[in-house]
């Protein structure tokens, strides 16, 4: 009776181990595997010194061109602050003789609201054309309700409200 005591306790102890060396094993493998990604562009036989110094390459490269697109971020930002980033139309009827919302104010404003407002006023005989500067949302010329309409929606695209 002892013996077979003596045999289920090796069992037990058999089946541990062998569980035990299972997760060594896996352990292992993942342990070869962080090793093999650390080693990526060094040579096989390459020591961890060879390793470290390959990833602090990479790093200074890395740090270096992410400074070159931050800072290019920085100019297409300016550079974006002066273009044409709002635009507002408005089509009327200028004249009551004329049929058809054949006039039209075009408001175009950068992103500090400086640009110009365009005023085509369609006629039977002829069409006049005008332009107003724009400078922060204001003109120094006098606008009519159209082009005061018109730069109204170019605010808003800019904007994003009244």
């Amino acid at each position: 009776m002892e013996l077979i005591w003596w045999v289920v306790a090796l069992t037990i102890l058999v089946v541990v181990g062998v569980v035990w060396l299972l997760d060594l094993q896996a352990r292992l493998r993942r342990l070869q595997s962080h090793r093999e990604g650390l080693f990526v562009g060094v040579e096989e036989d390459a020591g961890l010194s060879a390793a470290l110094e390959s990833l602090a390459s990479r790093l200074s490269e890395t740090t270096a061109r992410t400074e070159r697109l931050v800072a290019r971020a920085e100019q297409i930002d300016a550079a974006l602050a002066h273009t044409v980033q709002g635009v507002g139309l408005v089509r009327f009827r200028a004249f009551q003789d004329t049929g058809g919302d054949q006039s039209f104010a075009l408001a175009l404003a950068d992103g500090e609201g400086n640009g110009v407002v365009i005023a085509a006023l369609y006629g039977r005989g002829k069409t006049r054309i005008y332009a107003k500067p724009v400078q922060g949302w204001l003109s120094p010329k006098p606008l009519g309700e159209e082009e005061e309409q018109a730069l109204a929606e170019a605010k808003r695209v800019v904007v994003g409200h009244d």
